[in-house]
C-alpha cells in the first residue's frame, strides 16, 4: 500500500444532471455517496430519465441546481431537496408544486422521481467527434439503457441496485494531475473538474492520467473508507456543454479522444478522464484525508 495523496474535492449531486453540491466531508456506503443521485426528471411522454446528455430536449437542466434541505442521514429517508432554476424560481420537491413548475420551465410533462424505470433509459446525443464513440454515432441521438438496466441488457450483474440513478457504478474518481494535463494539452479550453461531476477529487503530484492504472486496484480514501477501481470513465457530450460559468466547448471532448482514448473492458475504446469505483468498506471521507493504493 502507497500514499498517491489526498482528497482535494468531494462532490454530491441530489438531482441527476443538475448542478450539485461541493462538501467539507460525505458519508460513502455501498450505494455510494449518501444522496448522490438521488432523484432525477422523468419525462412523461416517453418513460425515459431526462438528461443533460439529450442536449435538444433538455438544453438547460445543467443549468439547475439541486440541493437538500437538510442533510442526508444513513438508514432515514432522504430529505426534500431545492431546485433553483435559471430564471430565479426555486421549488422544493416536498411541495405540491414540484412537477407543475418543472414542467412548465422546461415546456414538457415532466415529473420529479427517486426511482429510475425498470428500463431506465436516457436519449444521448453523440456530437459530431470522430473517434468519440467506439459505435461510430455522430451528430445524432441514441436511445441508451443506464444502470441496472444496462447491465441486464449486457448479461451482467449490476454493481448498482435497481431503481438507482447512477450511470454505470455508484462512485467515480479523477486527479489533479489529470486535469492539469489537459490544460496543459490544449491551454485554450478550460478542463475544470465540474465539467466532469466526479464524486472525489485526488489531489497528486505524479503527472498525466495516473487513474488509468488504478482498473483493479484498491484505493484507501481516509482511515475508513475502502473502494475498488472498476473501470475507466469513458466520457461524452456531457464534459462539453455550457455550465454557469463555463461555456460550451467541443474541444474538451477532442482533446480527450486525441490523447486519452483507451479500451474500456470489452466495449471498445472511448475518451477516458477518471475512473468508476465500487465501494467495499463504507465510512466518511472529508477534505484532506491521505488516499493510498494497494
Amino acid at each position: 500500500m502507497s500514499t498517491i495523496g489526498a482528497v482535494a474535492e468531494l462532490w454530491r449531486f441530489p438531482v441527476k444532471s443538475m448542478q450539485g453540491e461541493q462538501l467539507g466531508e460525505v458519508r460513502v456506503t455501498e450505494r455510494g455517496v449518501l444522496g448522490d443521485r438521488a432523484y432525477a426528471l422523468i419525462d412523461a411522454e416517453t418513460g425515459k430519465v431526462a438528461s443533460a446528455k439529450s442536449v435538444k430536449m433538455f438544453p438547460d437542466l445543467l443549468a439547475c441546481r439541486g440541493s437538500f434541505v437538510e442533510s442526508p442521514r444513513v438508514e432515514r429517508e432522504v430529505p426534500p431537496v431545492r431546485i433553483d432554476l435559471p430564471n430565479g424560481r426555486s421549488v422544493r420537491s416536498d411541495s405540491g408544486e414540484v412537477d407543475r413548475m418543472l414542467s412548465a420551465y422546461f415546456r414538457r410533462d415532466v415529473r420529479l422521481a427517486q426511482v429510475a424505470p425498470d428500463a431506465f433509459t436516457i436519449d444521448q446525443y453523440h456530437p459530431d467527434v470522430e473517434g468519440a464513440d467506439p459505435g461510430g454515432n455522430k451528430d445524432t441521438v441514441v436511445a441508451q439503457k443506464l444502470g441496472a438496466a444496462l447491465f441486464a441488457e449486457l448479461g451482467m450483474e449490476s454493481p448498482v441496485p435497481a431503481g438507482a440513478f447512477f450511470d454505470v457504478f455508484p462512485l467515480s474518481v479523477m486527479t489533479t494531475s489529470a486535469l492539469a494535463r489537459l490544460n496543459e494539452l490544449r491551454p485554450q479550453s478550460r478542463f475544470e473538474q465540474r465539467r466532469f461531476r466526479m464524486n472525489v477529487i485526488v489531489a497528486t503530484e505524479q503527472p498525466g492520467f495516473i487513474e488509468n492504472d488504478w482498473v483493479g486496484h484498491a484505493l484507501g480514501l481516509g482511515d475508513e473508507t475502502r473502494i475498488n477501481v472498476a473501470l475507466l470513465d469513458p466520457r461524452c457530450v456531457m464534459t462539453t456543454l455550457a455550465q454557469e460559468g463555463l461555456p460550451q466547448d467541443i474541444e474538451v471532448l477532442r482533446t480527450l479522444v486525441r490523447h486519452n482514448r483507451m479500451q474500456v473492458g470489452n466495449l471498445g475504446q472511448f475518451p477516458c478522464a477518471g475512473v468508476y469505483a465500487v465501494v467495499a468498506a463504507p465510512g466518511t471521507v472529508r477534505i484532506g484525508d491521505r488516499v493510498t493504493i494497494s
